[in-house]
C-alpha cells in the first residue's frame, strides 16, 4: 500500500511546520535581546554598543535569515507538489538547531537577569531545547538526509 508513503509525507509537513516555529520564535528572543541590549546601561553607555553584543546580534540574525529561507523554499517545493523529505530534514535540523543558538545568546545578552524568570529569555531557553527532540531528533534529521543523498547518488 501507501501508507508508509503517506506517514512519511506528513512527518514532512511536521518538520517543516517545526522549522517555521523555530524561525517565529527565534525572531522573538533576537527582539528581546536587541530590546533589553538597548535599555540595559553599563559604563555608562547601553550594552548594544558594545561590539561582542553586536556580534552575537549579527549572528542571530544571519541565521534566522537563512533558517527563513529554507524554510519558504522547502514550503514553496512542497505547495508545488515535489517531494521534500530531504528538504524537510534540512530545515528541521538547521531550525531547531539555530534557535537553541539564538536562545543561548538571548540568555548571554541577557546576562544573569536571562537566567530568571522575569525575562522570557529564560523560557525560551528552556522550552526551545524540545524543537531538537520531537518531529525526530536532530541526529535522526541527519541520517535522513545522509541516506536520501546516498539513495540519490546511486540512483
Amino acid at each position: 500500500g501507501v501508507g508508509f508513503k503517506t506517514a512519511m509525507k506528513v512527518l514532512d509537513k511536521g518538520r517543516l511546520h517545526i522549522a517555521a516555529v523555530c524561525v517565529g520564535a527565534a525572531e522573538r528572543m533576537l527582539a528581546d535581546a536587541l530590546r533589553y541590549a538597548m535599555e540595559r546601561q553599563q559604563f555608562g553607555q547601553p550594552i548594544v554598543e558594545f561590539q561582542l553584543i553586536q556580534a552575537m546580534l549579527a549572528d542571530s540574525k544571519t541565521e534566522i535569515y537563512a533558517a527563513r529561507c529554507m524554510v519558504l523554499d522547502a514550503a514553496r517545493r512542497r505547495d508545488d507538489g515535489e517531494d521534500i523529505a530531504t528538504e524537510a530534514s534540512c530545515c528541521k535540523l538547521f531550525a531547531s538547531e539555530m534557535c537553541g543558538r539564538v536562545a543561548d545568546r538571548s540568555v548571554q545578552i541577557h546576562g544573569g537577569a536571562g537566567y530568571v524568570c522575569e525575562y522570557a529569555a529564560e523560557r525560551f531557553y528552556r522550552d526551545v531545547r524540545l524543537f531538537r527532540i520531537y518531529e525526530g531528533t536532530s541526529q535522526i534529521q541527519q541520517l535522513v538526509i545522509a541516506r536520501n543523498m546516498i539513495k540519490a547518488a546511486r540512483g
